[in-house]
């Protein structure tokens, strides 16, 4: 039980720390988000802080290396992780910059993501992590070689989802600390991160449930998508990724659908926006219940994991 408390309570406590001490700091520097303007019913949020994953982030981090058996699965997590922060905190940091909700050009932020992609990919059909488990059979299958484009896919699909569905107060929050205290039950080798990653997210959200007083950015939510794909690479266990991370998917598919309907239709949607906790609000749903109904979700299927995957 300690394994999981000590991670946990110490990250939460830097997180509460760190927030407390950046908020002040980001509202001094003017590092307020812009709304994008056909997302009207955010409009009473321009100027809120953000790039909050500078604060709960690195306490995950100094929490996992204190009380985690320093083994090098931990560092490549962690390089991993911290790789797409700094992504994200470039992202953040032009939009801050040129007061536009526009940072990276698209084709600069999918470079970015390939590239560490591609180097964790090909470390980990290295090092042997090519095994793909088939959870409720309990079958394990080795991909190969085929690991490498499989990982690929799975990093780019996590981190762009994870973005996608950081457009509410505490959302992509909230379905994150369900996924990393879920993994962190079921992966012990990782778990001393996963449960400091929860901590952290915890602390967070406190500042960040509705009405939030700071975002996380690109500087977080990218990061978190690359925290799940790494745990789920080197746990092996990436099919559980979409279960666990159902309301992940929900937002990617929900994107991907909306824009392929509309361009085959000829201008038609499924949605009244995408990605679909938009629609959500647009048919009057509270941010609060949405978070919270997506927290269950993921839980929900975290719980199911547990007890047959």
């Amino acid at each position: 039980m300690t394994e999981v408390i000590q991670p946990f309570l110490a990250a939460f406590a830097l997180a509460l720390l760190f927030c407390g001490l950046l908020i002040p700091l980001l509202k001094k520097r003017r590092a307020g988000q812009e709304i994008l303007s056909y997302v009207t019913e955010h409009k009473n949020k321009r100027g809120t802080p953000t790039m909050g994953g500078l604060a709960f982030l690195p306490a995950a981090a100094i929490s996992s290396v204190l009380f985690a058996e320093h083994d090098y699965l931990l560092w490549v997590a962690l390089s991993v992780g911290m790789g797409y922060l700094l992504v994200g905190f470039l992202d953040d940091f032009i939009k801050i910059r040129t007061r536009q909700n526009l940072g990276l050009k698209a084709v600069q932020k999918i470079v970015f993501q390939i590239s560490i992609a591609l180097i964790v990919s090909a470390f980990c059909y290295k090092i042997g992590l090519t095994h793909l488990y088939i959870p409720f059979w309990k079958k394990t299958v080795d991909l190969g070689a085929w690991s490498i484009p499989y990982h690929l896919f799975l990093f780019l699909a996590a981190v762009n989802c994870v973005n996608l569905t950081d457009g509410l107060d505490s959302l992509a929050g909230g379905v994150s600390l369900s996924y990393f205290f879920i993994f962190g039950l079921m992966t012990p080798s990782l778990g001393t991160l996963c449960f400091a990653l929860s901590g952290a997210i915890s602390a967070f959200l406190a500042f960040n449930s509705p009405k939030a007083s700071v975002f996380m950015g690109d500087t977080g939510s990218l990061s978190l998508g690359g925290f799940v794909a790494i745990i789920a690479v080197l746990s092996e266990r990436t099919l559980l990724l979409p279960v666990v991370g159902l309301p992940f998917v929900i937002s990617g598919l929900s994107v991907i659908l909306q824009v392929s309907y509309f361009k085959l239709s000829g201008g038609k949607r499924i949605f009244l926006m995408a990605p679909f906790h938009h629609h959500l609000q647009k048919k009057g749903f509270s941010e609060s219940k949405i978070s919270y109904c997506y927290f269950l979700i993921s839980l929900i299927g975290g719980l199911v994991c547990l007890a047959w995957g």
